[in-house]
């Protein structure tokens, strides 16, 4: 059953599991509205569970090529704001989310996508299509926190190979590395992160699944809080180089 009307995005309900299909065409960029959309589909989600209750959100992309390919780097050059408007506030929110949530990385994960995929509790990856990459050293990229997710989550030589050396994964190489909990054919992964899901949706129940969350991420959220909504300074500069 599908809930509300938002711009790129459908949101279907499956009892307590929530299911966000990001539908920006042709890569699901994040602008500032996209990621403002996706906060609000979350938020109207948590209001649809209540407090206290058991519920897990996946967020999937409309095909078997892409995930999410990271920001829309031209914004950023005509608003200086754009990402502490949209980008780390998605990421804020995430991490603080009452409930769990999935990545459910149906094709490339590229870019600002990787801490977006990361800032979720799990990660389920196409097994046959799409890769994983972070490059913010080639594009000249930079915000304070950018390697706190990373290095919360991940292996310390895995954290550097993602954000020093901007290596490729594929779905077999990410759960090697532990970078995705699990990989999946295409044409089930969709089943396979609704069973996930059922699995896990109960921890939210009793009220504490995001005070536990940043027991172990904590920090990465508070350094995304502090330059989210910040316009009296500049956080970032635009990229050296566009892909």
């Amino acid at each position: 059953m599908a809930i509300g009307s938002y711009w790129n995005l459908r949101v279907d309900r499956y009892d307590r599991v929530f299911v966000i299909t990001m539908q920006k065409a042709p890569e699901n960029r994040l602008n500032v509205r996209f990621a403002q959309e996706i906060i609000r589909a979350l938020r109207d989600i948590e209001k649809e569970l209540g407090p206290d209750s058991e519920g897990c959100v996946i967020t999937r992309g409309n095909d078997d090529k892409f995930w999410c390919t990271g920001l829309e780097l031209d914004e950023s050059d005509s608003n200086p704001f754009a990402n502490s408007d949209g980008f780390y506030p998605l990421l804020a929110t995430l991490l603080d989310y009452p409930f769990p949530t999935i990545a459910l990385l149906t094709g490339h994960t590229f870019g600002g996508a990787c801490p977006f995929s990361l800032a979720h509790d799990y990660r389920i990856m196409n097994s046959r299509r799409g890769f994983f990459s972070m490059p913010p050293v080639n594009l000249g990229l930079h915000f304070p926190g950018i390697g706190a997710l990373p290095r919360l989550k991940l292996q310390p030589q895995i954290a550097r190979k993602m954000l020093l050396e901007a290596h490729r994964w594929t779905g077999k190489e990410a759960l090697q590395d532990g970078i995705v909990d699990e990989i999946a054919e295409p044409e089930v992964m969709l089943e396979r992160a609704m069973e996930r899901a059922r699995g896990v949706q109960g921890r939210s129940k009793m009220g504490v699944y995001a005070l536990l969350r940043g027991e172990l991420v904590g920090e990465a959220t508070e350094k995304l809080r502090s330059i989210s909504y910040v316009h009296g300074r500049v956080i970032s500069a635009p990229a050296k180089a566009k892909i």
